[in-house]
């Protein structure tokens, strides 16, 4: 469903949010280069090759026509997926964004070592589809297709955080979606109108291409920074 132009105004838009966006200067500089930020993650990763591919490398072109482009930090292709499952990230060590028993100045990668171990076994859950719901300056928002397919989702993401041991606050309510770029600055209210038509548009056109969004199996990955998510535990849906 189309983003509301006020929606994009209160999420992205500069008169409606006076302090810089929040990941700047952590994750990304002002140039968009992405900086160090250490973590772990489970994820569903966009088909390589696939229909689906192609719409978000046409739709990443299609954002970079924006007049205000250069307010995006555009995250590689080769990083598109959906998470599943939130990890943790070195700069958040405090239960509930880390496990309860486990101390909080534990080094990433030995966390990612002891969440391997806990993962060992798992069978995994039910398989499930997702498509586009909207469109947004910072990619797509997605859900399962079907009751049955939100169902699966959630029986995923219940079963990793009993077996890591932490939910994150927003377990329950947490909003899918594929990043395709993150804000280095706020859109002008005067532009609003220009990024709706063309996420409308692109909207449209991966509802056509790929209704039916291709994602690889959930994985849980490592990662050094938001250019690329190393596959580590790979979980076939049963």
């Amino acid at each position: 469903m189309p983003i509301e132009l006020s929606a994009l105004a209160t999420h992205f838009g500069r008169g409606q949010n006076p302090a810089p966006p929040r990941h700047l200067g952590t994750r990304y500089d002002r140039a968009g280069a992405f900086q160090p930020e250490a973590g772990n993650t489970v994820v569903c990763h966009v088909e390589e090759g696939s229909a689906t591919q192609q719409a978000l490398v046409d739709a990443r072109r299609q954002f970079a026509t924006m007049a205000d482009a250069a307010n995006l930090a555009l995250t590689p292709v080769a990083s598109y997926h959906m998470t599943l499952f939130q990890g943790i990230i070195e700069a958040r060590r405090a239960y509930p964004y880390w496990p309860r028993d486990i101390a909080g100045d534990m080094p990433i990668l030995a966390m990612t070592e002891q969440f391997m171990q806990r993962l060992q076994g798992f069978a995994g859950g039910p398989g499930f589809q997702v498509a586009v719901t909207a469109m947004v300056p910072t990619g797509l928002r997605v859900e399962g297709i079907t009751p049955a397919d939100r169902q699966a989702m959630a029986s995923w993401r219940n079963q990793f955080a009993d077996l890591l041991g932490y939910r994150h606050p927003d377990h329950d309510s947490y909003e899918f979606h594929i990043t395709m770029a993150y804000l280095i600055d706020w859109l002008d209210e005067a532009s609003l109108p220009g990024w709706k038509a063309m996420l409308d548009a692109v909207e449209a056109d991966i509802v056509q291409r790929a209704p039916v969004l291709e994602l690889r199996a959930p994985a849980f990955c490592s990662f050094s920074d938001m250019n690329w998510f190393e596959e580590l535990l790979v979980f076939e849906p049963r």
